[in-house]
Parts: structure tokens; C-alpha cells; sequence
């Protein structure tokens, strides 16, 4: 991926930060959703020279930081589209919070396998496929943990942010959907994501 190309999706995220936190009707919340994106962004425009990224990795990351701000707009109990899912799967609650926690284990699954395969630091296939797993797991259970401090410092000023929905599995299910996003990195995203390092390498 180019520079023009990164920095036009740079701005792409900047207008959307800027509309959504224009849209929300809770701030604090839409705020603390969008945390990682207000950090990750400049820092991955900061390191592309130094430390440039794979286009696959930059494009989910783009994807997984509009879902995030989505999410912080309406708070992910009340997105409009997972209402609609809701509706066409019959489902007992809006699952859009769903897709971000498939994709909390799908980025930071493929983040953790490029900086260990081009650091040379996991040897083995299998193993690298482990570990990747298991710090996107590691991930996803710190965010379960944040949600619970969250909780106790809100009271239920949180709820919103948690978006439980009034299921008492929500954080089992959270994670579930973790793990479902790094398992696509490592089955299905593994051999793509090889050949782009390689262009990277070369």
C-alpha cells in the first residue's frame, strides 16, 4: 500500500471519527469506543516509512476501526443494521457487537502474526498459528476486563457501553467471537497474508 493510498484512508477515518462523534447522543461512550482508533491511526502514519504494514493488514484495520466508530455512534445495543440482522435471523438481541469481537480477534491475530513472522521470533507453522491465537485471546479478555472496570466505576452509566443486552453469557460469547476471528486469520487469511510479507521481505 502506498502513501497516497494510506493517507487517503487516514482521512477517510478522520471524517468518520468527526461524524460519528458529531452523531452520538453519548459521548463518553462513543469517546471510550473510539480510543483505539484515535491511538492506532497517527500511530501507523507515524511508523509507515519505518515500519510499513501489509495492504491486507491496513485494510482490516480500516474496516475494524469504521465498525468501532459505528458502534460508538449509536452504542452497539442500537446500531440500525443490527437491528436488521436481528430481524432476518430472528435473533433474541441486536448482534452487532458481535462482528466487533470477530474482528478484535481477526486484526490483532494478523498484526501479532506479521511482527512475529518478520521478526523472526515464532519458528513452525503450528506454533506461530498457537501463539497468534493466544494473544488475540490475551486481547480480547484484557478488552472483557476493561469493560468490567468500566462497570464498576460507572455504576449503570456503563451499560451502554457494555451492551450486554441482558445476556449474563455476553462475555463468554465475546470472546467466542474472538477466537472465531483469529482461527479466520490462521485458516483462512494465513497464505495471502504470506505472500504480501514476502513482497514486504523483498
Amino acid at each position: 500500500m502506498n502513501k497516497t493510498q494510506l493517507f487517503v484512508g487516514a482521512l477517510l477515518l478522520l471524517l468518520s471519527l468527526i461524524w460519528t462523534g458529531l452523531g452520538t447522543h453519548d459521548l463518553l461512550t462513543w469517546l471510550m469506543e473510539v480510543t483505539p482508533v484515535i491511538i492506532i491511526v497517527p500511530l501507523l502514519l507515524a511508523t509507515h516509512v519505518r515500519y510499513p504494514l501489509t495492504p491486507l493488514l491496513y485494510t482490516l484495520i480500516f474496516f475494524h476501526a469504521i465498525i468501532l466508530m459505528v458502534g460508538g455512534m449509536y452504542t452497539y445495543a442500537k446500531v440500525p443494521i443490527g437491528f436488521d440482522v436481528q430481524a432476518w435471523l430472528d435473533l433474541s438481541r441486536n448482534p452487532y457487537d458481535k462482528l466487533g469481537h470477530f474482528f478484535q480477534g481477526l486484526v490483532p491475530a494478523l498484526a501479532a502474526r506479521e511482527i512475529l513472522t518478520r521478526g523472526g521470533y515464532v519458528r513452525g507453522r503450528k506454533m506461530l498459528a498457537f501463539v497468534v491465537c493466544c494473544i488475540a485471546m490475551a486481547i480480547s479478555a484484557t478488552y472483557e476486563l476493561i469493560e468490567w472496570w468500566a462497570a464498576l466505576a460507572l455504576g449503570q452509566g456503563a451499560d451502554d457501553f457494555l451492551g450486554t443486552q441482558g445476556d449474563p453469557w455476553d462475555t463468554q460469547s465475546d470472546m467466542f467471537c474472538a477466537l472465531l476471528g483469529a482461527l479466520t486469520t490462521v485458516l483462512f487469511l494465513g497464505g495471502w497474508h504470506t505472500r504480501q510479507l514476502r513482497k514486504i521481505g523483498s
